[in-house]
This record gives structure tokens, C-alpha cells and sequence, in this order.
């Protein structure tokens, strides 16, 4: 079927073919560059438009408008992270390139916009059932929007809490740091006097917005923070001498959350020397995960430390001047009215002093918090990285691109000439004079001083060992440590990275069916780890679940029972470790317990077990073994033989304002699908046990590259491209997805042609 759209005062110079294949995978053939872009800001509109316009909503301050008084908080708070500076400045640094493409994109977002004005019923259900409009769009506002991937310095406070209390050293239980790193008390610093109330508007933010108040009410901020922490992604790239095909393959699976909007739509960008498909962020333009006619490239998360509370001491006279480099000096003040559907408006009071926005200000005390972030400096336009990557020809151009990267992200890289690269991105702050664990004075004498050249990040080209892999693990290399300089101090588990490491590590050939088994891969390091800590002497339930998890493979497999009970046992575990080790004096502050230091200490039980350090380790287990067997029984019913771990650990999605009925009524939910995994299995399946055992985050996108036979490459998509319950691809490839079963990403002209379903022309 073929459609021709007319784009009535768009800005694509050329007509624009869409051809869209049997899974809604848009294949966008422009003239130029620029109008690719164009294409695919329209296709994101046409599949992904209140998805887009929710977020854009969220990151301008402009929920309070449409939704009320409740999201006042959060539209001060978006608004006090937004960049300051001059826009037109920053679009001038940009390489001229980037920034016509970003403007194309806006523009195709904005002429599918303009399409849906004039015709209101194609508008997706949810404006009709909310009463809105989607927000136009604006380049200015990509250069102005930094907090997509801006941190918070939350951790610094609890270190300088715990330190007020004599207890920092508790802290590494938590959050271990990499070389068994020992924070101090930066000189000059009251920790007595830090407290939640120094992060100001950001604490009282913190959690899901409120369409719900019940919803609000039942969040719990411990197991939330867990599961943002377990986001990452796995990446690994195999040359071509190890590979079955003789060629390299690059496989990725980013993790993001489940549970609503899907992250990751897919697109097919091309136009003369252009040719780029895979996955892209809704809202942001470019490919993300993917490859062009020569390479193939993926993305896990790094850290980078990229956040820091700095403490300003106030004139006792002129509470809006702070002492900083020996001088006196004023903030930036400016009111914004914030608009209140229903209500009046509120104006709020947005101050910035030389490091970044004032989170907090206290007169009374002479006191007040600012953040600074990497992101909020000037030329720090990570929205228009993505579009460099995609632009560069080899790895050498990827270099340049690397320059425009903000976010910690380790980039894999495998092209057709048989090279397999890894490149750290992102911006490193500078920190002289301390390690960025805590605040610190904001009086000038621990200002960062500038970033780490982008050439002088860590790189590897062509290792030896015919592999790689990166899954959020610590892997800077030797050159990078405490003495030299880092990046961060805080790291993920290993669990993941470890058990790639085993499977990659064989010397058999590796096929792309070996890629995929692997980013499905269930068993868990965890585990195998605490199964061999279990005692010999147990009685009753502890002994009968001892017995099960002894008999185990240790794969968390959806149909598994004990992988049901190692679950309820681990959650168990963690309860009853923090309660015996962490004392009260400590038990607001560190409230959970990282399985690194856990299984450690479980493993070489020591006096914080008490004078029987043994022994209590072993009651410590059979009280875990016991009270994970009750709560199995519980939840999965009293028959261990029906026990099914996928019972539980479902995969369901939900529009994210399902809580209101009128949404509800037009987006129905996405459900029945089971899982293994957890959060600590290459596929990684996390939950939120506070609430219950529902997926909370894994990889909605998964890809594996054969690279140079571009159509042999596979792709799995979680739930479908579109979000309109209207749309054929609204849940399409759910089942697929719940299956681990991928499909071939048709890249030639010859491939594409044989799949496509429906073209559209848009001409000018």
C-alpha cells in the first residue's frame, strides 16, 4: 500500500520514501542526509508521539499545566537542571553537519504534528481521552534539556552522614568501591551539618510522578534505587578468527525498564553515502545500536562520577552572595511562573552561582547546596552525539565523534575489514584535590578543573585475545587507578560480565546462535556462589530447602522451582544480613546490602558476626533457608512440584498512566508473558521485591551483527514500534520476545524490498 503525505511548510528539501516491512520497521530513502533525519523525526511522531511529547513535557517543566498542582515539584525541578547559556552558541560550536540533521528531525517530528492537526482523529487515543495537544517542537530545546542522563549526588550526602556518625566504613557495604578505596572528610567540610534537605527540590522528587497517589504512597525508595542501580546492558564483540562465520559479530542488549514505554524504536536510515539501521531513544536523533554498510556498533553503560555537592558559605548580610575564590560573589536569579491546570500559577525562584543550580539555601544558617554536572556545562550537547557517531565513516571518525559524547558509555565497535574496537565515552570531570565521594566546600579549592580530553579516554583496537566484553564491570585499564586518575569509584557487579567471560572464553568457534543463547543465558554466579556456602547441619524447612537448591543447576529458567525458591531465599538473606551486621545507629542510612561484600563476608565470616563467627553465619543461613521456604510456599502455593518461578516473574506492561482510568480505558495492558533471569543473569530480568516480582527492567532490544552479511544479522524488539493499541505493531513482537526467538534486520535493498508491507511518500 502506498500513501503520499503532503509536508505543508517542512523543512526536508526532497521527497522522502518510508517503506515500512512486516514488523513496522521503517525504511526511510532520502535525497540527503538531513531529510533521512527528517524521515525518521516523522516515523518516531507517527509511532512514538505521546511518548515523545510525555517526556518533552517532563524535561521542560510543563507537567503542572496539563496534569495540576501535584507535578509543581517536579516542573521546578526539571526546570532548575535545564541549560542556562546560550543556545545559540552552543548550536554554533556543533559541527554544521549534526546540527542540520537535528534540525531535519525536529522538523519531521513537527510536520507529523502538523499532519495530525489537521486531521485530529489519526491523534494517538490519548489526547482525546486527556483533553491535550501535543507540544510543538524546538532545536533549542535539545541544546536547553541536559538531565537525561544527569546523576545525582545523593551518595555523597549518606557518605558524610555515615561519617558524622563515626560509620563510614559501613558504607562499603552498600556500595563497595573499586580498590578497596577509603574515603575521607574533604578539609573544611561539616559533615554534622549535611543533611537529605541539602539536595532540595531533587529529594522531594525523588520516585514516580504522581498520577496516582497510591502508587506514591506504596514506593519504596531502597528497592527503587536497587533496581535504577541494576540498569546496564551487555555488549561483547568477537573477531573474526573466533567466529563461526569468519566474519567478527557484535552483540548488544541494553537495559533499560520494563514495565511501560518501550526505550528502543527502530529505523533504517539511508541516503547517498549514508546507510545506518538499528535502535534509537524516541525523542533523541540517531541510532543508538546498530550498524551502517561497513561497520557495526554497540553501547553499554560506563561510570563516570560526573556529579558533585559542593557546600557555599552565604554573606551574613546578603544572603544572595557566596564566598568563592577569596570574593564575594552573586547568584543568578531569575522566576519563571509555573502553570497550574485548574489552579493559579506558582512562580518559582531558580538560582545558579559558578558551579551549577543552588539546590538548597538556608540564610538562617549561612548555608547552601549547589550541583555541578558535567552535563550542564557548555558544549556538554549530548542529544546531538548520537547523530555524530552515526556520521562517521570508521573507527578514526568515531574518535572525532567521541569528542560531542557526554554519557559514560563504553562503545564496541567490529567492521567489514575485520576490526574490533572498544572506546570509553563520555565526559571526566577533573578533580584535583579530591575523590568526588562527598561534598565539599564550595569556596574554590576543590573546583574541577575542566574534562579529560576526549583522545586521552581509554581505547582498544584489535585485542589479542580475539575477544571482548563490557557489562557495566569495572574495566579501566592499569593506567587508570587511584594514582593516575579514574573515573569512578562505584562499579557494578561482575555477575554478568563473569559469565560471559566464561562462555566467550571457550575455544570453540562462535556463531551467532551462540550470541544469542548467551544474551538469554539464565544461569546465576550468585547463586552457584551461596549454594556452596549452605551447611552441612540444618533440620526442618531449612534443611528441605538446602536439599532443593543442593539438586539445583543454578539456572534460573522460567519453569524452574527452585530457582522460585533461591529467589524468596536471596531476598531472605539480604534482610536478615543487613539486620545482623549493620547496627541500628546506621540501619536509615545503609539499607541494603550489595551481594559483593555480602557473599564475601558470608564466605570468610569474621567478629562482625559476633564471637562464633562460623556458627552465626550458619543460623544466619538456615534462618534465610527457612523464611525463603515460607515465603515460597506463600507465594508460589503449598506443592513444590507446581512451583514455576515464571509464575511470578511476569512480564507485563503497562501504559505509564494507566493509573488514570480514562488512559486505561484506551491502552490496554500487554501481559501474560513469563521470564527467568534476575537481575544478575546475562539476561538480565530484574524486579522490585518490595512490590512484587513483575519484570522491572531488562533489554527490550536485543541485536547480534553479522557483520559484513548485514541480512544474516538478528534482532529481537520488545513489545513492537508503536504505542497506538490501534497500530498492527502495538504488541507484535511481544511473543517473540518472551521466547528469546529473533529475527533477521533486512539491510539490502534486495532484502528489504521482499518485506515491505506499506510506503509513504512525504514530499515538501
Amino acid at each position: 500500500m502506498t500513501s503520499v503525505a503532503g509536508m505543508n511548510g517542512a523543512a526536508a528539501h526532497g521527497p522522502v520514501t518510508i517503506a515500512d516491512d512486516i514488523w513496522g520497521v521503517p525504511h526511510i530513502r532520502a535525497g540527503s542526509i538531513p531529510d533521512a533525519y527528517f524521515g525518521q523525526g516523522y516515523v518516531v511522531a507517527r509511532d512514538r508521539l505521546f511518548q515523545i511529547d510525555l517526556q518533552l513535557r517532563r524535561d521542560l517543566g510543563r507537567l503542572a499545566e496539563s496534569f495540576g498542582p501535584r507535578f509543581v515539584p517536579y516542573d521546578h525541578a526539571a526546570r532548575l537542571l535545564l541549560y542556562r547559556g546560550d543556545v545559540a552558541a552552543e548550536l554554533d560550536t556543533l559541527p554544521p553537519d549534526v546540527v542540520a540533521c537535528a534540525r531535519a528531525y525536529v522538523d519531521g517530528i513537527n510536520a507529523r504534528i502538523a499532519e495530525l492537526e489537521a486531521d485530529p482523529a489519526l491523534l494517538p487515543p490519548e489526547y482525546d481521552a486527556l483533553g491535550l495537544t501535543p507540544l510543538r517542537w524546538d532545536i533549542a530545546d535539545l541544546v536547553r534539556i541536559r538531565s537525561g542522563d544527569m546523576g545525582r549526588p545523593d551518595d555523597e550526602v549518606r557518605r558524610a552522614r555515615l561519617a558524622a556518625r563515626g560509620l563510614l566504613d559501613l558504607d562499603r557495604l552498600m556500595t563497595p568501591l573499586a580498590w578497596d578505596w577509603q574515603p575521607v572528610v574533604p578539609d573544611g567540610l561539616d559533615v554534622a551539618a549535611v543533611s537529605d534537605a541539602d539536595l532540595g527540590v531533587l529529594a522531594l522528587t525523588d520516585g514516580p510522578l504522581p498520577w496516582d497517589t497510591a502508587v506514591q504512597a506504596r514506593y519504596d525508595p531502597v528497592h527503587d534505587r536497587l533496581d535504577r542501580d541494576a540498569h546496564g546492558s551487555n555488549a561483547w564483540t568477537i573477531s573474526a578468527d573466533r567466529s563461526a562465520t569468519g566474519r567478527p559479530i557484535l552483540a548488544n542488549d541494553p537495559h533499560l525498564g520494563i514495565g511501560g514505554f518501550s526505550p528502543r524504536h527502530i529505523a533504517h536510515l539511508t541516503a547517498p553515502g549514508f546507510d545506518v539501521i538499528g535502535a534509537g531513544s524516541p525523542g533523541m536523533p540517531g541510532i543508538m545500536q546498530g550498524h551502517t554498510d561497513h561497520y557495526a556498533f554497540g553501547r553499554t553503560n560506563s561510570h563516570i562520577d560526573q556529579e558533585d555537592l559542593f557546600v557555599l558559605n552565604l554573606h551574613p548580610d546578603d544572603p544572595e552572595t557566596y564566598r568563592h575564590d577569596g570574593a564575594w560573589k552573586r547568584f543568578e536569579t531569575l522566576t519563571e511562573p509555573i502553570g497550574v491546570k485548574d489552579a493559579a500559577d506558582v512562580t518559582v525562584t531558580i538560582r545558579h552561582c559558578v558551579h551549577g543550580p543552588v539546590l538548597s539555601r538556608d540564610p538562617s544558617r549561612r548555608r547552601a547546596t549547589t550541583m555541578a554536572s558535567v552535563s550542564l556545562q557548555p558544549d556538554a550537547n549530548m542529544t546531538f552525539a548520537i547523530i555524530a557517531l552515526n556520521l562517521a565513516r570508521d573507527w578514526d571518525g568515531l574518535a572525532q565523534a567521541a569528542r560531542l559524547h557526554v554519557a559514560p558509555t563504553n562503545l564496541h565497535y567490529a567492521d567489514r575489514d575485520g576490526n574490533t574496537g572498544w572506546r570509553m565515552l563520555g565526559h571526566v570531570p577533573v578533580r584535583p584535590h579530591h575523590d568526588g565521594l562527598m561534598p565539599v566546600p564550595g569556596d574554590g579549592r576543590y573546583d574541577w578543573q575542566g574534562i579529560v580530553a576526549a583522545e586521552d579516554m581509554p581505547a582498544l583496537l584489535n585485542p589479542p585475545d580475539g575477544w571482548f566484553a563490557s557489562a557495566n564491570q569495572l574495566n579501566l585499564p592499569a593506567d587508570w587507578s587511584p594514582d593516575k586518575r579514574v573515573s569512578s569509584f562505584i562499579w557494578n557487579a561482575p555477575y554478568r560480565y563473569d559469565r560471559i567471560g566464561e562462555a566467550l572464553g571457550q575455544p570453540d568457534q562462535h556463531s551467532l546462535a551462540d550470541s544469542v543463547a548467551l544474551q538469554h543465558d539464565d544461569l546465576s554466579l550468585p547463586a552457584r556462589a551461596l549454594v556452596a556456602l549452605l551447611p552441612d547441619r540444618l533440620d526442618g524447612s531449612a534443611a528441605t530447602a538446602a536439599a532443593m537448591l543442593r539438586d539445583w543447576d543454578c539456572r534460573l529458567s522460567v519453569d524452574s522451582a527452585a530457582a522460585a525458591l533461591f529467589e524468596m531465599v536471596w531476598i531472605e538473606l539480604g534482610r536478615a544480613f543487613l539486620a545482623a551486621i549493620v547496627p541500628d545507629a546506621a540501619r536509615d542510612l545503609v539499607t541494603s546490602v550489595d551481594p559483593r561484600p555480602m557473599l564475601a563476608m558470608l564466605s570468610h565470616p569474621d567478629a562482625r558476626f559476633g564471637p562464633a563467627p562460623e556458627a552465626a553465619r550458619d543460623t544466619l543461613l538456615a534462618t534465610a533457608l527457612a523464611g525463603g521456604w515460607d515465603t515460597t510456599i506463600a507465594a508460589f502455593g503449598p506443592d513444590p512440584d507446581r512451583w514455576r518461578w515464571g509464575d511470578a516473574h511476569r512480564v507485563d506492561l503497562r501504559h505509564p498512566l494507566s493509573a488514570l482510568p480514562q488512559v486505561a480505558a484506551v491502552s490496554p495492558a500487554i501481559e501474560g508473558g513469563r521470564s527467568g533471569g534476575d537481575a544478575f543473569t546475562v539476561m538480565a530480568r530484574g524486579y522490585v521485591a518490595a512490590r512484587d516480582y513483575t519484570v522491572s527492567h531488562g533489554a527490550n532490544f536485543l541485536i547480534v551483527c553479522d557483520v559484513g552479511d548485514w541480512d544474516e544479522s538478528l534482532v529481537c524488539a520488545l513489545p513492537g514500534q508503536s504505542i497506538d493499541p490501534r497500530s498492527p505493531h502495538y504488541r507484535d513482537s511481544y511473543a517473540a520476545w518472551v521466547a528469546g526467538e529473533p529475527r533477521r534486520l533486512a539491510f539490502s535493498r534486495h532484502a528489504v524490498d521482499a518485506s515491505i508491507r506499506q510506503i509513504t511518500e512525504l514530499r515538501p
